[in-house]
């Protein structure tokens, strides 16, 4: 609370989304409420995974809010972005005194305090979406914002692909500048939505894209084919090389002729590729479907594998 803000944006740490924030503090401030809720449509199929809520269709205040229902209670469901004013912070507070409170009024027997203790919550521990959200709706406190834009959980390491390709075209209209293009003959060939990093090195021979992103001091080499992944810093890829649906983690190397890729599957254990860091795909060696742990050298073809 220092410098006395007049609002908090708090984001949930798995979330990929275009986060239309000024958008959303305007409606906010226009509702006058204490918070606002972004919040998006889905499949009835797959609301169930995520807090469910009602809104009023006039003023979009927040009348019913639960999370992960059993039964079907709403296609539309919260983003895990918020704006709260301050007096959010009195709402925490509240709930944990009023926890304290109900604790120390009860007086329990050594069984019931046992049967208790296994299944209660601390004090101080206080759950937004159960103690804050659901008790506040219907209350003329909260608010939601329906985004029209993309939103993503980031619940498996294939989402980052997914989500990567995501921001990548929102460069088109936000940052188009941070995009790279080229026809093969300065430099490399730009198939889609690609990213390169001014301080990596990339061979004009090499064809790039779609959705692909290359970090700092990273070196593409002569006839190098990327698709769908990312590369992260100091990384390089040797002489015709072919990395597809994959991670390559900081100071990697994949060899000559080599190939690391996966089927694309963003939601499998193993769907993508993901080499950690400093990794080394000595040449003709190809990578399936497999995550390897950092510090290793692979000299043999792998697939479907968890290298530890």
């Amino acid at each position: 609370m220092e410098d006395n803000p007049s609002h908090i944006v708090l984001l949930n740490c798995d979330v990929c989304c275009s986060f239309p924030l000024p958008e959303m503090l305007e409606a906010h401030i226009r509702y006058g409420g204490m918070g606002t809720i972004l919040v998006i449509k889905v499949s009835a199929e797959s609301a169930y995974q995520f807090g469910e809520l009602v809104a009023d269709p006039v003023t979009n205040e927040l009348l019913h809010y639960t999370e992960k229902p059993e039964t079907f209670v709403s296609d539309r469901i919260n983003c895990g972005v918020y704006i709260f004013t301050p007096d959010i912070f009195t709402a925490i507070q509240g709930v944990s005194t009023q926890r304290k409170e109900r604790a120390d009024l009860r007086r329990l027997s050594s069984f019931e305090a046992l049967q208790l203790a296994t299944r209660s919550l601390p004090k101080d521990f206080v759950r937004l979406d159960q103690d804050i959200l659901s008790p506040l709706a219907g209350k003329k406190q909260l608010y939601t914002y329906e985004t029209t834009g993309f939103w993503e959980q980031i619940k498996t390491p294939g989402m980052s692909l997914k989500c990567s390709a995501l921001y990548l075209s929102q460069y088109q209209f936000t940052s188009p500048n941070l995009l790279a293009n080229g026809d093969g003959t300065k430099s490399a060939t730009i198939i889609g939505n690609v990213y390169i990093h001014p301080s990596a090195k990339v061979h004009p021979t090499a064809k790039i894209g779609p959705n692909v992103s290359i970090s700092a001091n990273a070196r593409i080499g002569a006839g190098v084919r990327l698709i769908s992944c990312i590369i992260l810093d100091d990384v390089e890829i040797k002489e015709n090389a072919v990395v597809i649906h994959a991670i390559v983690g900081w100071k990697s190397s994949v060899g000559k002729w080599s190939r690391v890729q996966a089927v694309g599957d963003f939601n499998a254990k193993l769907g993508i590729t993901i080499l950690g860091e400093a990794v080394a795909v000595e040449d003709e060696v190809v990578v399936v479907n497999s995550i390897v742990l950092p510090n290793k050298t692979l000299n043999v073809s792998v697939q479907e594998e968890i290298i530890l």
